[in-house]
């Protein structure tokens, strides 16, 4: 399985962009699917994430209110629409996923993820 993560790109203060993720499988049911990112000289923190069930999203502090995590009905696309983005979002963004936990809960760890896409760059100007 592979996962596949696009959509960066250099956007100014307050801009937009929508990253993008496919997997090489046909759905990412029954998975959690989460976006983590890592900046430079950082280590790499998870920013959204879907559920299992796909009814739970979590969000980490920073970019609530700014970034919405979606996926499409079928399960082969998840989306990190992202807005009013900042300097301090710069970052390569990685989507993931993971069988592991439990059905109703996003796991936020990111050793609970066991296949990653290899990132796509979002730089931020101010």
């Amino acid at each position: 399985v592979q996962l596949q993560a696009c959509g960066g790109g250099l956007v100014q203060t307050g801009g937009s962009l929508r990253l993008s993720c496919t997997a090489s499988r046909r759905t990412f049911d029954p998975y959690a699917m989460s976006w983590f990112r890592q900046a430079p000289g950082k280590e790499r923190e998870f920013v959204a994430g879907i559920s299992r069930s796909g009814r739970r999203l979590k969000y980490v502090d920073s970019v609530k209110g700014r970034f919405t995590i979606s996926s499409d009905v079928d399960k082969t696309m998840v989306y990190l629409q992202m807005s009013s983005l900042k300097p301090e979002d710069t970052a390569v963004y990685y989507c993931a996923t993971s069988g592991a936990g439990r059905w109703d809960e996003v796991p936020l760890e990111k050793a609970v993820y066991d296949t990653w896409g290899k990132g796509t760059l979002v730089t931020v100007s101010s």
